[in-house]
């Protein structure tokens, strides 16, 4: 493919499965320029600008909102070691939910079969070690060790209620959010101490230690969390809405933050 080869708007749009109006968007936002613009006006892309396209599109699914992509790509110093960190990150959900799903089957086939059900295998790709670095970057050592031996303390029955009462609360507060209610009402508030009540029983979160003698900044770590839904896509991921974007993580953040404002 030749270096200077460009393509139209339209045949960008139908390539990338958007379209011109969307690319045009993006131009006057200042997020994707085009290479060269024509006498008649028709914007033309290369190969640089196809590449800033389809890192625009893959943080778009993770469910970023274009100002946080816009900032994202500025903190990114070239456009390679930025593809391959977000390859390395598709790489590891590819293995990830491959295992869940080869998970779900297994237990599926077992049930249909009248099988016994292996507990050790059912949770495959249910990887709660995976921000293990993290979690101990943020809270320490400490935290991680203690709700590492929590959960590994539960029993299977245990840990499939846990994951049941996360993807209820999750399936709420989406829910919520496409219903349009406001994060200050009543039914906003009432997912928020669903919320907080949950995270207050997870060891090793400073939300564990509410009510503690030697209590931690709760009200910070709620408030913390809720802007880490927005910032982080994997966590936004979570409360993802039909809208699109950080709707539904944001929801959550200012419904968190009126309930933590109010009560903690």
């Amino acid at each position: 493919m030749a270096t200077d080869e460009e393509w139209s708007i339209q045949q960008i749009a139908k390539l990338a499965g958007t379209t011109s109006r969307t690319l045009r968007h993006y131009d006057d936002i200042g997020l994707l320029a085009p290479s060269s613009v024509g006498h008649n006006g028709y914007r033309y892309y290369d190969q640089a600008a196809l590449v800033r396209l389809q890192r625009i599109l893959l943080l778009r699914e993770l469910g970023l909102g274009l100002p946080q992509i816009a900032e994202v790509m500025q903190r990114e110093t070239g456009e390679v070691p930025a593809l391959e960190a977000h390859l390395s990150w598709l790489r590891q959900e590819q293995d990830r939910l491959a295992r869940q799903i080869a998970s779900v089957e297994t237990t599926i086939n077992a049930v249909r079969g009248g099988e016994r059900l292996m507990a050790e295998n059912m949770f495959d790709g249910f990887d709660h070690t995976q921000y293990k670095e993290e979690v101990e970057e943020r809270w320490g050592r400490k935290a991680y060790a203690d709700s590492d031996r929590w959960w590994r303390s539960m029993s299977a029955d245990e840990k499939a209620a846990w994951q049941q009462r996360v993807s209820d609360l999750g399936r709420d507060w989406i829910a919520a959010a496409e219903a349009g209610i406001a994060p200050d009402s009543d039914e906003a508030q009432a997912l928020a101490k669903r919320h907080v009540e949950w995270l207050t029983g997870i060891p090793g979160t400073p939300a564990a230690s509410a009510g503690a003698a030697t209590g931690g900044d709760v009200k910070g770590y709620v408030l913390g969390l809720g802007e880490m839904y927005v910032a982080d896509p994997r966590f936004g991921a979570n409360y993802a809405t039909s809208q699109g974007g950080t709707h539904g993580a944001e929801f959550v953040r200012d419904a968190l933050r009126v309930y933590a404002e109010a009560n903690l």
